[in-house]
Formats: structure tokens, sequence, C-alpha cells
């Protein structure tokens, strides 16, 4: 009986096979694309673990993830700009302690990140565990209503009309590596996912970690074997708020923005990951990870490889295609490339 042959394992061998192409016909032109494709890759599988996390333990998609990355950004530039705690006139104490100015940035991004932590508690103890138990439909609907909240309410109270800076120490500086110039920020979001990534596999494998999963497979048995069901609802929020703060300083910098601040389109950062989570699979680390990397490097490589098409195209084609790859995808596993198929009986 003749095999079946993989629609997607087709895609992945002409992809590539492409990528061999452009390695040969320009080596440091394609190495740079795919070093700028790795940095983009990494900031979207940082968002997308924050939507895992969140997933594995209330089974729910969190629609509020962009305005989270607004939020973050924000609290890093009111430390490290307004030299001012978040939303007060109190100032910030990092700005006296002696020392080179990355040092002080890293100590406002981590303050800034312990803040996100807080505001995630805050949601999932205020609109997210009084719904443990009813429809997972509804609980969407509500982060549907706290992105629109939290994103006016950030945007109008730091008077956001255009951009706020976060002061960031390589700014759009460069290095070279074998005659290919990359910004520091690639190198700087690849390490910081690598991170977070390493910190949730330990996280797993550990007690609190086992009580995520099971909440993730059924909530009231997690329930009745004394598992405290609120405390992981919170874990997964604070850890989910962090990340997302983590991918919308990100999403500031090369090679998704040039600006080096934030702005109203922050927000967008969060939707343009979504193809990788859904890629990926909704309930899977290493599919946030794999998604995340697909994904950058599919809307990189296009961009650059495909530029020259854009009268048949279209301009805004590259932000097309992470969606194309994920429809793609989703024909051939429904469930992403390591989600957990569920099964009903009738």
């Amino acid at each position: 009986m003749p095999s079946k042959t993989n629609p997607l394992a087709i895609i992945l061998g002409v992809l590539a096979l492409l990528l061999l192409v452009g390695l040969f016909a320009d080596g440091r032109g394609f190495l740079a694309t795919l070093a700028k494709g790795i940095a983009l890759g990494s900031v979207y599988a940082l968002i997308a673990l924050g939507f895992v996390l969140i997933f594995k333990a209330t089974r729910t998609i969190n629609f509020a993830q962009g305005a989270l990355a607004v939020c973050g950004a924000l609290f890093v530039s009111f430390l490290a700009v307004d030299d001012n705690i978040p939303f007060t006139t109190l100032q910030n104490p990092i700005v006296h302690i002696p020392g080179p100015d990355w040092l002080r940035w890293i100590l406002c991004v981590v303050v800034a990140l312990m803040f996100a932590a807080l505001l995630g508690l805050i949601i999932e103890r205020t609109t997210i565990r009084p719904m443990i138990g009813k429809p997972l439909f509804s609980v969407a609907v509500i982060t549907l209503g706290l992105e629109i909240a939290l994103r006016v309410f950030a945007l109008d109270s730091s008077k956001l009309g255009g951009f706020r800076s976060l002061a960031i120490p390589w700014g759009s500086d460069s290095f070279e590596v074998g005659g290919v110039r990359m910004n520091w920020s690639y190198l700087a979001a690849f390490l910081v996912a690598s991170a977070a990534f390493v910190a949730v596999f330990f996280f797993y494998r550990s007690r609190m970690g086992v009580a995520m999963r099971a909440v993730s497979y059924d909530q009231e048995a997690a329930m009745a074997q004394g598992i405290n069901v609120g405390r992981v609802f919170a874990i997964a929020w604070a850890a989910g708020a962090v990340l997302a703060a983590l991918g919308g300083i990100f999403a500031t910098q090369p090679p998704l923005s040039q600006t080096g601040a934030v702005g109203q389109e922050t927000v967008f950062v969060a939707f343009r990951a979504l193809p990788a989570v859904i890629l990926g699979g909704l309930d899977s680390v290493q599919g946030a990870l794999l998604g995340g990397l697909t994904i950058g490097l599919a809307e990189i490589l296009a961009g650059q490889y495909l530029s020259g098409h854009t009268d048949t195209l279209g301009a805004g084609y590259p932000v097309i295609i992470p969606y194309v790859v994920m429809v793609i995808g989703l024909l051939v596993k429904p469930y992403g490339m390591f989600g957990t198929p569920e099964v009903r009986r009738v």
C-alpha cells in the first residue's frame, strides 16, 4: 500500500532548498537575514510562551497579552527615563545607585518586570479567579475586554500620543561577525528568550510545575487532589505578564521597530505572535519555541527574497506570511505541531 505524502514535509523541504540556494548565492546576506529571522522569532517565542503558560493553567487564550506588553514597556520608560515609580511622582531610587548606566537600566527592567507580575496578579485575582468553573468562552471575552481597557488606560495615563523612549543602552548599535553586521538587540532577544525557556523547562519539573500541568488537564480533579487551583492561576498570570513585558520591550527594538520607544503599535506584537502560538500548539512550551522561530524566519526570509515581487504580492505581504504558514500548518496538524489533540466520546 503506497504511503501518503505529508504536505508539511514537502513545504519544509522546499523551504530548506530555498535556504541553501540563498546561502550559496549570497552567503553574508543570507546569514544577516537568518540572524534577523532568529531574533524576530525569539521575540515571537517570548510572547507565545506567555500565551501558552496562561492557556495551560486556565484553558483560555489571553487576548490581553498585547496590552500587558505595552504596560511592561511603559514601566521601563517610567523608571529609566522619567526616573519615577510607575504612575506616581515618587522618585526611582535606582538612579542613585553608583555604577554604569547599563547596570541601572537593567535594574530598572527588573523592577518593571516586578510591576508587570503584580499587574498580572491583580488581573487574575479580580477578574479570572472568580470565573473558575465558568464557561471558557466567558473568560476569553473578559480577557478581550481587559485588552481594550488596559490599552486605553496605559496610553491615556502616560499621554502616549507619539512615542516614549526606553533609554535602551545599546540603542541601534551593531557588531560584526564574519563580515556580517548584526544589531545588539538581536543577541539580547535571543539570550533572553533562551533563558526564559530554560527557566520554564525546569519550572515544569518542580512541584508547582507538576501541579500546573495537572490543572491544565482537569481543574476539578486537581482540586480533588488538594491542588490550589487559585495559586496556579496566579503564578501563570504573573509569569505570562512578565513574558509579555519582555516581549513589549524587545518590540521597540530591531528587527520589529527602529525607534527604541514604546508606541501605540507596540500592542500589535501579541497579534503578530499569535500565528506562532497556533502553529506550535496552544498548550506546548516547545511548540511556542519552534513556532516562534518558524514564523519569525518565514516572515523575514519572505520579506528578503520576495521583495522583487511587491507589484504582485503588495507592499505589506511579509505581515501576511505568518498567517499563511499558520493556515498550512493547521491543515496538516489541526492542533499545532506539538499541541495535544482533544478526544471527545460521543
